[in-house]
């Protein structure tokens, strides 16, 4: 039995305090936020992001972060991406030489275009980083649905150490060295996933949200090959994989807002209504600025900042990506005859 301390109480970090406690590990949930905690003791369920999935009286919840920290044999890292750098400094007093932190959010910090796992290497540099990404949403994990995703870790060892915590009959975990790879996936993917959600809003069908996907993934596949990210990781779980998930599901809040924006909600408006981080929202500017710093053309991620911050009309941003120059599907492939 190992000990863990789950930092962030919304919907995923409790899906996992579920697993970990699950598989007879003790678990002890850290939130900011008291009226959070006692809900969360009092109701043993997280009834507002997660409702409907029981949390057993083992759990331990607190807003004392050095309780949730301090000892623990793992810790994940579950706050919004927008959070990570501010949390990982106040946890860096407690956090021992070579105590394992996982990081389970997805984003990129705008201001300085970092991956999460880099900010907490910079905040807490006497960690242990891991990350654990794929298509997972929350909802599904709670109730045990089968799930499959992947651990990135700098070692062999921590990565299969973090596998065997949270591994189980529905929950399968794989390991895997590129943690950049990982990263870039979960995090541009929700880019992406508001173009799919703007589509659905506006009406259109199958074929368009094929075309994003498809087309999506290229973009991101281009970047981070150029950041120096591994293709099969692309192409996995964490790439190909969270990117259908997060551009077809009903679980999506990222494809939700963007469906809001299609059917004529401001961003702001659709945040609002969601009601949840869109943490799309918070990586679209930074995987411009990413694009720009590589040299490299991400034309879906541009019409969709175009739309967030300088409100242009969907359909119109829609109708450009239609009209690009005229290109072959795989630049580098040769034809036998011209």
């Amino acid at each position: 039995m190992a000990k863990a301390g789950v930092i962030g109480a919304g919907s995923w970090g409790t899906a996992l305090a579920h697993v970990l406690d699950t598989n007879g590990h003790e678990v002890t949930v850290w939130s900011v936020l008291e009226s959070e905690v006692a809900m969360l003791q009092e109701k043993r369920e997280q009834t507002e992001k997660l409702p409907g999935v029981k949390l057993s009286e083992a759990i331990g919840f607190t807003t004392d972060l050095e309780t949730a920290v301090r000892g623990m044999d793992l810790l994940v890292l579950a706050v919004p991406s927008v959070y990570t750098r501010a949390t990982a400094k106040k946890m860096a007093p407690f956090v021992e030489p070579g105590q394992k932190i996982v990081n389970v959010a997805k984003g990129i910090e705008e201001s300085t275009l970092k991956t999460l796992v880099e900010i907490i290497e910079e905040e807490v540099p006497q960690a242990e980083t891991a990350v654990l990404s794929g298509p997972s949403h929350a909802e599904e994990v709670g109730r045990g649905l089968p799930t499959t995703c992947v651990v990135g870790a700098h070692s062999r060892g921590c990565a299969e150490y973090i596998q065997n915590l949270f591994m189980n009959e529905v929950f399968r975990v794989y390991t895997s060295p590129d943690i950049l790879g990982i990263e870039l996936g979960g995090a541009l993917k929700n880019v992406i996933a508001l173009a799919a959600g703007m589509a659905d809003g506006l009406g259109y069908g199958d074929n368009t949200k094929a075309a994003l996907i498809t087309r999506g993934i290229t973009e991101i596949g281009r970047l981070a090959l150029s950041m120096g990210a591994k293709y099969e990781t692309l192409s996995g779980l964490t790439g190909i994989g969270d990117l259908i998930v997060t551009c077809a599901s009903v679980h999506s809040r990222n494809r939700r807002a963007g469906m809001l924006i299609g059917q004529g909600r401001t961003m702001q408006q659709a945040m609002d209504e969601v009601r949840m981080v869109v943490e799309g929202v918070y990586s679209a500017k930074a995987a411009i600025g990413l694009a720009e710093k590589y040299q490299v053309p991400m034309p879906i991620i541009e019409q969709v900042n175009q739309v967030l911050f300088q409100d242009k009309p969907v359909r119109e941003a829609v109708q450009e990506l239609m009209l690009r120059d005229r290109k072959a599907e795989h630049e580098e492939m040769l034809w036998n005859q011209e």
